[in-house]
């Protein structure tokens, strides 16, 4: 993993982007050099025009969702996604080659070797997708633990990260084994530190519940570490390689002593200033799409246009949130709240539409500029089921440190939820990005949302 402005980026990911980045770019200025005799000012000018392509294409394919580790994609879906990109590579490669004027370069020729790579970078990524990681990029983690925490702790792991290989679980003192026999690694002439040596582990994940008393071997801790293994407990390993921040392995004096947590006036000054600028000019521009809204709205189920409602924001304040209507006048008439589910009876065809793309929230761009929402955050809730998950869920009031937003980092990682269970799991990316956010993470999820509208995820 490898961090970026306080964020973690996979190192696969990187290693990907890179070679769709460079793939592209050689396959064209090979080309030039081949048919255009190395001459050093169109070889300049064909580098910059594939360069263009290359980044474009690495965008089209972020927002379709070519480079995500962890999915739940078909092999069939993603071959899907792959074809549309390469739909999309065929008119951008013309537009970008056809700007190039070098008299001596064939731009045909160039337009089809751009492709080409294109194609080939894809096929790679459909294989990757469903295909287990390479011995170069995947990770031998070693479980301190064999108890109930060790085994959710594997359990989830294998499930969320593709990029692991759970080489054991080592026992502690203090331990009662709920692990399968076979999977615990213990010698009795073998200490940890030798054991994770002898099984050349990457990483050391501390899965227990009990660390007083000599519980943990601190210096063999120490030993592994020294000699350049990875030793994290499992707040920091979820946070690091998941991007979330797990409920059940959260303790406070990890919230109170670890980094992160940051509410400085100055990140709120950018953000404020950042939220103003892009809302205004976001407000600008959806102003058609919103008389259009606002129109089809009427025609099919009378005024009113807007739905204004309480919700939670900053430390607990009350605000009115402001979305179009996309439910029938009529949908709490028993004065009941209840979560919306997908495929509601209650959302009208012109409110499923705007759902579907997002655009019933573009109203609450005013709720940005008067200062009760922030363009990324976590998603403000209702009063009646703030007071009910803030009973069932520990940690939950920790989300109502910073403003609300119009889409976030749960939002782009989690799909649409409508139960206490999904508010568990949103919360956990909530306070990952509590704890992490910057204007960097901003930006990346404001990036995501874009794919996340264009590939429906989480439509509800």
């Amino acid at each position: 993993m490898i961090k970026v402005f306080n964020h973690w980026f996979h190192r696969r990911t990187i290693a990907q982007v890179a070679v769709d980045l460079m793939f592209p770019i050689a396959s064209v200025v090979l080309a030039a050099m081949w048919i255009g005799h190395g001459g050093y000012l169109a070889l300049e000018k064909v580098a910059f025009y594939a360069v263009i392509f290359a980044l474009t294409m690495i965008v089209m394919n972020a927002w379709l969702g070519i480079y995500q580790r962890v999915h739940s994609r078909t092999r069939e879906e993603t071959r899907a996604r792959a074809v549309l990109s390469l739909y999309l590579a065929i008119p951008l490669a013309y537009l970008v080659f056809a700007l190039l004027s070098v008299a001596e370069v064939d731009q045909g020729f160039m337009l089809l070797s751009g492709l080409a790579a294109v194609f080939a970078t894809l096929v790679r990524r459909v294989h990757s997708a469903h295909s287990s990681t390479g011995s170069l990029l995947s990770h031998r983690v070693l479980v301190f633990g064999v108890g109930e925490e060790a085994e959710n702790v594997g359990r989830v792991l294998r499930k969320s990260d593709p990029d692991i290989q759970i080489v054991g679980f080592y026992p502690s003192a203090t331990d009662t084994e709920v692990v399968v026999p076979s999977q615990v690694v213990l010698s009795q002439e073998r200490s940890l530190s030798d054991t994770a040596h002898s099984l050349r582990v990457d990483e050391i994940i501390v899965a227990v519940r009990e660390r007083r008393g000599g519980a943990l071997p601190l210096r063999e801790l120490l030993d592994c570490k020294l000699s350049g293994v990875r030793v994290l407990d499992l707040a920091s390993y979820f946070e690091r390689a998941l991007g979330q921040i797990r409920l059940d392995s959260l303790r406070v004096g990890w919230l109170i002593f670890g980094e992160g947590f940051r509410q400085s006036w100055r990140r709120a000054s950018v953000k404020r200033l950042f939220d103003i600028v892009v809302a205004s000019c976001l407000l600008l521009m959806a102003v058609p799409v919103m008389l259009l809204t606002a129109t089809l709205i009427v025609l099919e189920d009378g005024l009113s246009v807007f739905y204004r409602q309480e919700r939670v924001g900053l430390d607990g304040r009350l605000f009115k949130v402001i979305k179009f209507r996309s439910m029938r006048n009529d949908a709490e008439s028993d004065g009941t709240p209840r979560w919306a589910t997908v495929n509601d009876d209650r959302v009208t065809r012109v409110g499923r539409i705007i759902r579907k793309l997002r655009i019933d929230e573009l109203p609450q761009l005013y709720n940005v500029l008067t200062g009760d929402m922030s363009l990324v955050g976590p998603r403000p809730e209702r009063p009646y089921f703030v007071d009910q998950l803030t009973r069932d869920i520990p940690f939950y009031a920790v989300r109502h440190s910073v403003k609300p937003g119009l889409t976030g980092w749960a939002q782009v990682s989690y799909h649409y939820g409508s139960t206490v269970d999904d508010s568990v799991q949103k919360l956990q990316y909530d306070l990952y990005y509590v704890k992490n956010h910057t204007l960097f993470l901003d930006l990346l999820v404001l990036f995501e949302t874009v794919g996340v509208v264009l590939t429906g995820k989480g439509a509800r």
